[in-house]
């Protein structure tokens, strides 16, 4: 079979794996088909229109430009597209459990997978664990859409001369990813206010598994150089707690027509957002008890929250300036970023796709940064984080 271009990838990288979603998932269905019709409508087909229907496809994008960073071209394509097709199903399924865990009605504008199950069956809430039929359900497409990405993953490399590091890569990643969900779920039920805990928890839960993880996926893939994978984790580890703070922002004060979530889920929820344990450590330095008292009243007050609450909670994290610094720290730490890749041996057409495609998952122009702020220290603990485990960025 003839290589594929690249070229033709690189003009619209989520198009091309949305093809190969679709052909692999096809076959995932007509195999849950075989094995029970009901099975297949009720979760199966349900996996498969949610990884179908929205995402903008970041962590696959950012695989295959890990990959062409790092000098690969036609030869590693396909692997390239199957890995970064099953990096959306692990994402799949951590939105799907992300949201029942939360109790989110909505993803990507719709009714959230367990709110969707619910209103097909009329089912009430139960006094178990899960809470309804639609949430015990949503255990299990998340896991089903778990299992549908290893499979992919061990089917892409099969036979490449990667395979070995990519898997531990790969195995990183998910643990990982759960140990910043179970982070960010111990926040909220011990209403810890730390910055430093939620940086960890940003690390863990955005960067790594968001940016850091599929960047150096895709140049392991391509047999990069140890000091082009170290460029990568770095530019990947500051530009994905920039993209979690990013986010933090938007969950406050973004427009749920583009979010595709409700504005203040996460003060009602109670997360431990780095914006708030901002606003918070602020109004304690200038003394704002009133400041103080509103965030004690509206973080973690879940949904019966009223949204003139939200308004006041929105009000004291600007007037502390929480939000002008956390701002400030998003455009920093893509400068530190773009800093890693130039500094690198790395494809230079490639690296600018890159810089241009984590630049936009921070909400920041195409164009270099702006003069960045001083220091506030955010770096510094980015960086010390478990270097012994993670590897020094130093």
């Amino acid at each position: 079979m003839r290589a594929m271009d690249p070229l033709h990838v690189d003009s619209d990288v989520a198009a091309a794996v949305n093809r190969r979603l679709a052909t692999m998932l096809d076959r995932r269905l007509e195999e849950s088909e075989a094995l029970d019709p009901l099975f297949a409508a009720d979760l199966a087909g349900r996996v498969v229109r949610f990884t179908l229907q929205g995402g903008r496809r970041m962590r696959p994008r950012l695989c295959w430009w890990g990959m062409r960073a790092a000098g690969g071209g036609a030869p590693l394509a396909e692997t390239a597209l199957g890995v970064a097709g099953a990096l959306e199903l692990v994402q799949t399924c951590a939105l799907i459990q992300d949201d029942m865990m939360d109790g989110s009605p909505l993803r990507r504008g719709r009714p959230a997978v367990h709110v969707e199950i619910d209103e097909q069956y009329a089912t009430q809430r139960r006094d178990r664990p899960c809470g309804t039929f639609g949430g015990a359900a949503a255990v299990l497409a998340g896991d089903l859409a778990l299992v549908w990405a290893d499979d992919a993953f061990a089917e892409a490399t099969a036979g490449s001369p990667a395979a070995v590091p990519a898997a531990a890569v790969w195995r990183s990643m998910r643990t990982e990813m759960v140990a910043g969900q179970y982070l960010d779920l111990h926040a909220q039920v011990t209403a810890d206010r730390s910055s430093a805990r939620a940086v960890r928890s940003a690390v863990l839960k955005t960067a790594l598994y968001s940016v850091e993880r599929p960047l150096v996926l895709g140049a392991t893939l391509a047999g990069t150089s140890a000091s082009a994978l170290a460029a990568l984790r770095k530019a990947g580890r500051f530009a994905g707690v920039a993209f979690q703070l990013h986010d933090d922002l938007q969950g406050a004060f973004g427009d749920p027509a583009s979010t595709g979530k409700p504005v203040g889920e996460d003060l009602r929820e109670g997360r431990l957002t780095y914006l708030v344990a901002v606003a918070r450590e602020r109004c304690e330095a200038a003394g704002d008890r009133s400041g103080l008292r509103v965030l004690d009243e509206v973080v973690g007050a879940r949904y019966g929250t009223a949204e003139e609450d939200v308004r006041r909670a929105h009000e004291v994290v600007d007037r502390s300036g929480a939000r002008e610094q956390v701002v400030a720290q998003v455009e920093r730490l893509c400068s530190r970023s773009e800093d890693a890749l130039a500094g690198a041996v790395l494809d230079r057409a490639a690296t600018s796709h890159l810089v241009r495609l984590l630049r936009g998952a921070c909400g920041l122009p195409p164009g270099g940064s702006p003069e960045p702020a001083a220091e506030t220290g955010l770096e510094t603990e980015v960086v010390a984080f478990d270097d012994a485990l993670i590897g020094d960025l130093r």
